[in-house]
């Protein structure tokens, strides 16, 4: 009797098997990369936030004695950097001027998965 080429059926089942759980593990790893970029994505997004406001407070003008009332406040932006109330906002970012010279500025951006970016830096003044 000659013995037949080719595969058993057991053989089939467990290649089919094999390469079932395979694909199961890259769906669930491809699931786990939108996650994260999703989320990356908000940290950007937020440090820029945060990067903007104090490049801008570094640029303004520290007189000698007091420290304006624009180096403090609070404002609020939705998730595609528009401009949002404190309502509808997804990032809040608020900042503050502190100290006599040099003076310390602070910049935190926060959003609801109760994340925050912080900033400081140290600037002379005028």
């Amino acid at each position: 009797m000659k013995k037949g080429r080719g595969f058993t059926l057991l053989e089939i089942v467990i290649a089919i098997l094999i390469l079932t759980v395979a694909l199961l593990g890259l769906a669930s790893l491809t699931s786990m990369i939108i996650k994260g970029n999703a989320s990356n994505k908000t940290l950007t997004i937020a440090t820029t936030l945060a990067k903007d406001k104090l490049e801008e407070l570094r640029s303004l003008s520290l007189p000698a004695a007091t420290i304006p009332a624009s180096h403090s406040g609070t404002d609020y932006w939705g998730a595609n950097l528009d401009a949002a109330t404190s309502t509808n906002a997804y990032f809040t970012r608020t900042w503050s001027a502190t100290g006599t010279d040099p003076v310390t500025i602070n910049v935190t951006v926060t959003w609801p998965t109760n994340r925050s970016v912080v900033l400081k830096t140290m600037r002379a003044r005028d």
